[in-house]
């Protein structure tokens, strides 16, 4: 006879709750509630331990480092050093590599190359939102700032460095191709922002546009043309330095929070 405290093939606990899933015992605090699946809480744990993850991977290549200095030189204190010197460079290497643009999607190099240099800007006080889509448009702003130098947009673009980058009559020429129309889609997603931010503020404000261009070698660190600032892409911290804008951090504040509800993310 089928047990009268068995419930659709299944029994529980003495105490009345529920059996524990698989997961809960390998990642006590990740316990979910009845209603939650497995595989999501299974996921959610996996998550919240992958800086755990990371460090291991890192204490693991310091020490084997670390070793194999010091048997090479037959000095602990000099295996101890490079297995530190070990540590700090994998942990740059991450920093480099890591991305607030979802996993998902990729960020292009050049992408991350901004994002990069992006980070210590922000210690600087500067709000930054990557990879927002332009509402009305099919076009991307790749990075959006607001500091107290004013609000910009910053797309970062990756040319093949063997061919040279000349300006010619007021147009963009990279080797013989010609680079204004992407110039172009750079002014018209910044005024749009521009726009979409000032109607959210109920205010008007300015928002610069650019290109940073990393390869092709430039004979400026940043030049004006047709209305969008084109960038050496190793100088964007420099040329953000270089806004006429004076903002307080009161409005620093309000124009990112207005940005973030007019610029949805783009992924």
């Amino acid at each position: 006879m089928e047990s009268a405290t068995s419930v659709n093939g299944r029994s529980p606990s003495s105490d009345g709750s529920e059996p524990e899933r698989p997961e809960a015992l390998f990642f006590p605090n990740q316990r979910k509630d009845a209603g939650a699946s497995g595989g999501k809480a299974l996921y959610g744990a996996l998550k919240s331990n992958e800086a755990a993850r990371r460090w291991t991977v890192r204490s693991v290549a310091a020490a084997a480092a670390a070793g194999a200095f010091g048997m090479l030189t037959g000095d602990w204190r000099v295996g101890v050093t490079f297995g530190l010197i070990a540590l700090v460079a994998v942990m740059v290497w991450n920093a480099r590599r890591e991305s607030e643009i979802p996993r998902w999607r990729k960020p292009s190099a050049a992408q991350r190359r901004t994002e990069a240099q992006l980070k210590l800007m922000k210690q600087l006080g500067y709000r930054v939102l990557h990879a927002r889509a332009v509402p009305g448009g099919n076009g991307q702003i790749d990075h959006f700032i607001v500091g107290r130098r004013g609000a910009f947009a910053i797309d970062s673009e990756s040319w093949d460095k063997r061919l040279p980058l000349r300006n010619k009559l007021e147009k963009l020429y990279h080797g013989r191709f010609s680079k204004n129309e992407r110039i172009d889609e750079a002014l018209e997603e910044a005024k749009r922002a521009e726009e979409l931010i000032s109607q959210e503020l109920g205010r008007e404000i300015s928002v610069r546009a650019s290109l940073a261009i990393y390869g092709p070698g430039m004979p400026w660190d940043s030049h004006r043309l047709r209305g969008v600032d084109i960038i050496t892409g190793t100088k964007v911290r420099k040329w953000l330095r270089s806004g006429r804008d004076r903002l307080s951090e009161t409005e620093i504040e309000e124009i990112y929070q207005a940005a973030k509800k007019a610029l949805p993310p783009r992924y």
